[in-house]
């Protein structure tokens, strides 16, 4: 009887043993929708199509980025399966799309889908099913705002932000400045002029001489250009997407109208604006950057451009080295790898916005010098420094510091 105990407590032991090496394996791996032992599916929203089409190209090389991940055996053994679809820059497009993926697709997590109208028509949407919008691909400041919307993230800087460093260059250098200003009639617009209103502060009231609007489904704005150059202002701030950009350079031209010209960042791209405006128009225009620009010579031996290059001749030949929106794409990819590296086996929806919210001093680098991604459960604003450039020949040169670009900062 006795041996009979000892065998029946042996395999009791086992038994144990082996649950608890089970109930061990299965507390290593979580997962939510969209993930497997070898796959992460990824969504994605992008004007393919439609007045901001010239975005498309970050989705591109999007992808591009993650084939060359997969390539390389993935992320932790899965692969990125990446499913973009096209909005057309329309907001009711936007919200089909995003329910398509989240309910059809049952994706892990929407990231890097592009403007400001088209993230806004699905924020409350995102958060409500609780499925990261990760990374949106627009400067607005509502998306640092953790404690409302903890689904909900940035990537770039804030447009706030960037206006208010103009203001400053303004206030300093030009404080008798008569300033007109053309947007875009929506979120992203309004966000822009809200940053330079605030900058300006007071002064503001009497330094901006004009205002303009212009819907996005507008052929043109060189009506509004001829009414701001009538305005007699000597600043012109620009907020305007990459078609319209274009055609402000290439109309002031024209019309002889030569301010001191700011363009916002998301326009600053030398192969989808200022190329197809003419070098020649865009002379002395002054923008903002956080990353480095593949026309400027200064990075020519640098080690993390080297590696941009070489993925665009093997992995997107097709794409053009001198569009912007190709270096945004693989600097947000890189940061959206980082972030699932750290997940580890823990891919759930929660622990992605986790690891999302603790990045230390990431630098993907195609990031300028001195600039770096943080985040905290309180700030959910990965990039929020800038430093000012100017266009001179064929390309964009640097000046001053890197400045903080933190609103209110």
């Amino acid at each position: 009887m006795p041996s009979l105990r000892t065998r029946a407590a042996a395999l009791s032991a086992v038994l144990a043993l082996t649950l608890a090496a089970s109930s061990s394996a299965l507390a290593q791996k979580k997962y939510d929708p969209g993930v497997s032992d070898t796959e992460i599916r990824i969504g994605n929203i992008m004007p393919y199509s439609g007045p901001a089409s010239a975005y498309g190209v970050i989705g591109r090389t999007e992808a591009a980025y993650f084939k060359k991940i997969n390539d390389a055996g993935g992320i932790n053994g899965r692969k990125i399966n990446f499913i973009s679809y096209d909005d057309a820059y329309s907001p009711p497009k936007t919200v089909e799309q995003a329910r398509k993926l989240v309910e059809s697709d049952e994706v892990l997590l929407v990231f890097n889908s592009l403007g400001t109208p088209s993230n806004s028509a699905i924020h409350k949407y995102m958060n409500s099913k609780k499925v990261p919008q990760l990374f949106v691909a627009t400067g607005a400041t509502k998306w640092n705002d953790p404690k409302d919307f903890p689904w909900t993230m940035g990537w770039q800087p804030s447009y706030q932000s960037e206006t208010q460093i103009y203001a400053k260059y303004i206030l300093k250098e030009m404080p008798n400045a008569k300033i007109a200003v053309l947007y875009q009639n929506d979120d992203y617009g309004k966000d822009y002029l809200k940053g330079l209103e605030d900058g300006l502060g007071e002064k503001g009231k009497s330094m901006i001489v004009m205002k303009e609007s212009y819907e996005v489904s507008s052929p043109t704005i060189d009506n509004h250009l001829v009414k701001l150059k009538a305005s007699g202002a000597d600043v012109f701030i620009n907020i305007t997407t990459p078609k319209f950009a274009a055609q402000a350079i290439k109309k002031n031209a024209e019309i002889g109208w030569k301010p001191v010209h700011f363009l916002n960042n998301v326009s600053a791209s030398v192969g989808s604006v200022i190329k197809p405006a003419g070098y020649e128009a865009a002379q002395g225009v002054i923008s903002a950057a956080y990353l480095k620009d593949v026309s400027d010579d200064q990075w020519k031996d640098d080690a993390g451009m080297k590696e941009f290059l070489a993925f665009m001749d093997k992995d997107f030949p097709d794409g053009n080295k001198l569009d912007g929106g190709t270096i945004v794409g693989y600097g947000v990819a890189q940061t959206l790898v980082e972030v699932l590296k750290k997940c580890g086996d823990n891919l759930t929806r929660e622990n992605v916005m986790k690891q999302a919210a603790s990045l230390k001093n990431f630098r993907t680098e195609v990031l300028l010098p001195g600039i770096a991604i943080n985040t905290s459960a309180t700030d959910f604003a990965p990039i929020s420094q800038l430093q000012l450039m100017r266009f001179k020949g064929e390309k964009w040169e640097l000046f001053g510091d890197v400045i903080s670009g933190d609103v209110g900062g």
